[in-house]
């Protein structure tokens, strides 16, 4: 299982002309591989994250997951390969309020159609797993922050997708919360196989990581030669 990225490129207009967030991109991440994107505002960092999870495309450039392009499937079989392949995580949880916790892990599969046995089981072991069995029935203002964005990730590992991304997935929590957060998301991905891809300004998220690049002038390159400049 691999994700490859080639040359990716992102443009947006702008009063000024055309302005170039992307320059020719490339990233290879595989199965079990963890990996951190670290860049000041503004840098690009969430639109990289968007075109790898086919929620944006790409001006040019290509993206394979598990040896597909997802950016030649139609939009309906888009949104399917999106559902099975990826996982998303954000900064903020974006729970339901009046959904239950298992119901918010469970809306991904909702959204695809009928949630059968196998869904309830799966979204049942994925709250054991992150510590939250004994907060199922219970609604996200009824939780702390840290318990609603561990009911987060199990939300987005409910479909066991191939590639997890994290936006900030620690940007709105205390530091001891934090690192709670950091290592249900290890440990899952330890026991699941996925390939993790987190941006963030954390520099203790990020070092948790196997691998730290750095988004600097559209082009991504190790964080240290970056950190450290030229010698």
């Amino acid at each position: 299982m691999k994700l490859l990225a080639r040359g990716i490129r992102k443009e947006f207009p702008s009063p000024g002309g055309t302005l170039c967030v992307l320059d020719q991109v490339d990233l290879e991440l595989n199965s079990g591989e963890s990996v951190a994107v670290l860049g000041p505002s503004g840098s690009g960092k969430s639109t990289l994250l968007h075109i790898l999870g086919t929620l944006d495309r790409p001006t040019s450039g290509t993206v394979e997951l598990d040896g597909q392009n997802p950016f030649e499937l139609p939009e309906p079989q888009l949104a399917q390969f999106r559902f099975q392949h990826i996982g998303f995580v954000f900064q903020d949880h974006y729970l339901l309020p009046q959904c239950t916790v298992l119901e918010n892990v469970l809306l991904p599969v909702l959204s695809q159609g009928r949630v059968q046995l196998q869904h309830v089981q799966r979204a049942q072991m994925l709250l054991e797993r992150v510590g939250l069995a004994p907060r199922a029935g219970h609604q996200p203002a009824q939780i702390s922050g840290g318990e609603r964005q561990r009911a987060a990730i199990a939300r987005a590992l409910i479909a066991s997708p191939v590639l997890l991304l994290a936006d900030e997935p620690t940007g709105n929590l205390d530091q001891h919360t934090a690192r709670q957060v950091t290592q249900v998301l290890l440990e899952l991905q330890r026991q699941e196989g996925f390939m993790l891809l987190v941006v963030t300004h954390s520099l203790e998220l990020a070092a948790r990581m196997q691998r730290r690049l750095q988004l600097h002038e559209g082009r991504l390159c190790p964080w240290n030669q970056v950190a450290e400049g030229p010698k």
